[in-house]
Formats: C-alpha cells, sequence, structure tokens
C-alpha cells in the first residue's frame, strides 16, 4: 500500500499526471492501519474498515477518557463518551471534481445507536478544536490532485487528474 501512495504523491508532481486508476483492497488497507501506518487520532486504538459500494463502515476501539482528558463536560447527554469502547461508524462517501461529500449515517457504541445530536455535540466539544472541518456532513478537498475516490465492495479505487 505505501508503493501506491508513494505513486499517488509522485503522479500528483508530475507534468503529466498517469490517469490510470489506483486501486487499494480493503485487506491492504486494514493491514496498513494495524501497523500504525497511519497517525491516529488521540484515543482511537484500532481500526478495521469494511467496504462496500458507497460506503464505509468503521470498526473501531476508542478511549475516549483520551479524547476528552483536557476538557471534561458535566452534560449529561456526553456522559456516553467515557471509557473504552466499540465502535461502529457507517458512512457513505461520494467524490468527484476534486471534492469528496462524507455523510456519517450511524454510529453504535457497544451496540448502542447514538443520537446525532449527541454526535455533533461530541464533535463540537471535542473534536472541532483540534480538527475544526469535521462534520458528520462534510465536504473535503481531496488531496495530490486525487479526482475521485469510488468506494466499491472491498476496494477503493483513486483516480487522479
Amino acid at each position: 500500500m505505501q508503493r501506491k501512495i508513494d505513486f499517488i504523491k509522485a503522479n500528483a508532481d508530475a507534468s503529466r499526471i498517469d490517469p490510470r486508476p489506483t486501486n487499494f483492497s480493503q485487506s491492504e488497507i486494514n493491514a496498513y492501519f494495524a501497523e500504525r501506518r497511519v497517525k491516529m487520532p488521540d484515543g482511537v486504538k484500532s481500526v478495521r474498515f469494511v467496504l462496500t459500494p458507497g460506503t464505509v463502515t468503521a470498526y473501531t476501539t476508542v478511549d475516549f477518557d483520551e479524547i476528552t482528558a483536557k476538557a471534561r463536560s458535566h452534560n449529561p447527554l456526553l456522559a456516553i463518551f467515557s471509557g473504552t469502547h466499540d465502535v461502529q461508524v457507517v458512512a457513505d462517501a461520494i467524490s468527484e471534481g476534486g471534492m469528496t461529500h462524507v455523510i456519517v449515517r450511524s454510529v453504535v457504541l457497544d451496540g448502542v445507536s447514538i443520537p446525532h445530536m449527541a454526535l455533533e455535540m461530541f464533535i463540537e466539544r471535542w473534536v472541532n478544536p483540534k480538527y475544526p472541518s469535521i462534520r458528520l456532513d462534510g465536504e473535503y478537498k481531496l488531496p495530490a490532485r486525487i479526482d475521485t475516490v469510488a468506494i466499491r465492495a472491498r476496494q477503493g479505487v483513486v483516480t487522479q487528474k
């Protein structure tokens, strides 16, 4: 996977871009993350992805106390975000023209669905101070002259322009 990432970076700097798609299999993505080749946010202990057409499901183990250590809240709605828990996040991702639109459809913490209102409060309180652009429904510019990222069954396909 590192070789493919290096190709995408070099291709972005090339005077004539190679338009051929770069395929990332679900298993190589998961192995890359399992090897900790990607710096994960504080508190995220592990992550595994399942890719289906247009949708990414992430299975994570999160230590919320590590995330919230610098700023506690007495809001009872946010009390669920303490301790270490297994979290499942399902998000739709659609990209074109160098932008991707991500819509978080659901978050399940230890088998319990978390209301969007509580998620929005959590993101505002603890995520946005470090990552201000993160939203449950957000539009993001793709790096490295990436035009599209297509999420397919067990693979992601990156195309550059």
